[in-house]
């Protein structure tokens, strides 16, 4: 999830002992990379992104060779992602109630397995469409548990204030992994065949589950990581995770805030690309800059997320009404110039407030409760992901690419103004006075108030 390691004589993940506590606050981006383990992680986290940007580039391309749709292509995308909307709640439960660092290396390995089983049937020319929606299915399956346990797992190897900053570093490694992997499945591609990227992501799972072992979580960062002695264990099951997040109105309202970017903003690899070809008339390439301007920023903005100490759903929801009105100027550009001006700007603040997010759905649950968490937000997430561009598209073809932009961007700032203004009205409420009979406290409550 973070950066390159730092070598040392030291046992992996064992962190160093100031680190944690009598180093002084630091406002570094990097300041999660002090903890040795968070370093290891950071170092399998690479290795994993490579592999999987190498299998994510081919997978597309081999689904076409099989069938020759495009339709089969979408088909295989969604089957993958069809567990976290029905399943994802269980997988966080079951996050919850298993040892972590095993969860992760299980979890880790049995990807690998069907990483390494696409790869043979691929070499032995036996791959067809119905055995890849099998395999797709079952990755999906697992990764309900993995995603939810190797976010807590990271973590968990480095402080609650320094959760941001590998958070955002965890975000350049998917931006440096995602270019790298592009480049190095075209090579391997070409040298040894489609197999060779899926068996380079086999062993990128097999050597994160290879470093998990050496990981040792800080875990005097997290005296609550169980329930109260006074409290039973935690029961399997999602009853608890979804009534503690229904009664959390932060996170309720950071799943509003999310849902309605992800919705009517995000998606400019649709509204942007009509935009640059239709109207502008700049052409294909000058899309292309205008993806690379996107991506920048989006690095740019990981790195100043990552400067965050404590986020909070309050900035959350500013940043994304902030990016609301930068996607609605971006949409009124009269040239592609000033488009690309507006869209650095756009790029930062969205990828700050995707971070601020992230830091706080990971570390506002108490640690018993979060796999949970992160399982429900994987079920609700998954909605808006896939029910948006739809909705975009319907949009699109309503008001053109200027006007669901335009439309879009005053929609999701205008919402998020309500929603502070309502707050704000609730805030500033007088409180009403209770009336009726007095409590009497009783002799129990007398002695221990004594």
């Amino acid at each position: 999830m973070s950066a390159a390691p730092a070598p040392s004589s030291a046992p992996a993940g064992a962190a160093a002992p100031a680190s944690g506590s009598s180093a002084p606050a630091s406002g570094s981006p990097w300041r999660s990379l002090r903890h040795r383990g968070m370093r290891w992680w950071s170092a399998a986290n690479l290795v994993s992104n490579l592999g999987t940007w190498m299998q994510l580039t081919v997978q597309n391309l081999l689904v076409l060779q099989i069938t020759g749709s495009a339709a089969a292509t979408g088909l295989s995308i969604s089957v993958q992602a069809a567990p976290a909307l029905l399943i994802s709640v269980f997988g966080g439960a079951a996050v919850d109630r298993w040892p972590r660092r095993l969860t992760v290396a299980v979890s880790q390995s049995l990807l690998a397995v069907v990483a390494f089983v696409t790869a043979a049937l691929v070499v032995l020319h036996r791959l067809d469409m119905t055995s890849l929606l099998v395999l797709s299915a079952v990755t999906g399956v697992v990764a309900t548990v993995d995603g939810p346990a190797c976010a807590l797992l990271g973590n968990d190897l480095v402080p609650a204030e320094d959760v941001p900053s590998a958070i955002g570093v965890g975000a350049l490694v998917h931006s440096g992994g995602r270019l790298a992997g592009t480049a190095l499945a075209g090579v391997a591609v070409g040298l040894l065949g489609t197999g060779a990227a899926y068996a380079a992501n086999g062993l990128s799972f097999l050597f994160v589950a290879a470093v998990v072992p050496f990981l040792r979580p800080l875990r005097h960062t997290t005296p609550d990581a169980a329930p109260p002695p006074d409290e039973p264990a935690a029961p399997l099951g999602v009853r608890e995770g979804l009534a503690w997040f229904a009664r959390r109105p932060r996170l309720v309202a950071l799943a509003c805030v999310t849902a309605v970017s992800s919705v009517f903003g995000r998606n400019y690899g649709l509204t942007l690309a009509v935009l640059v070809t239709g109207p502008l008339a700049a052409g294909a390439s000058a899309f292309g800059t205008v993806s690379a301007v996107l991506a920048v920023g989006g690095i740019v903005g990981a790195l100043v997320g990552a400067r965050l100490r404590r986020p909070s759903v309050r900035l959350v929801g500013a940043l994304a009404a902030a990016g609301g009105l930068l996607q609605a100027a971006a949409g009124l550009s009269p040239t592609w110039a000033v488009l690309l001006a507006l869209v650095l700007p756009m790029a930062v603040v969205e990828s700050v407030s995707d971070t601020a997010g992230t830091a706080v759905l990971q570390t506002d649950p108490p640690p018993h409760l979060r796999g949970r968490v992160l399982g429900i937000w994987g079920s609700i997430g998954t909605v808006w992901s896939l029910g948006g561009p739809p909705l975009l598209g319907l949009l699109m073809e309503r008001a053109g690419a200027r006007g669901a932009l335009v439309a879009g961007g005053l929609f999701i700032a205008v919402s998020i103004a309500a929603g502070f203004a309502v707050r704000a009205r609730r805030s500033s409420a007088p409180v009403p006075l209770r009336t009726g009979k007095a409590h009497r406290p009783r002799p129990e409550e007398l002695s221990t108030a004594a």
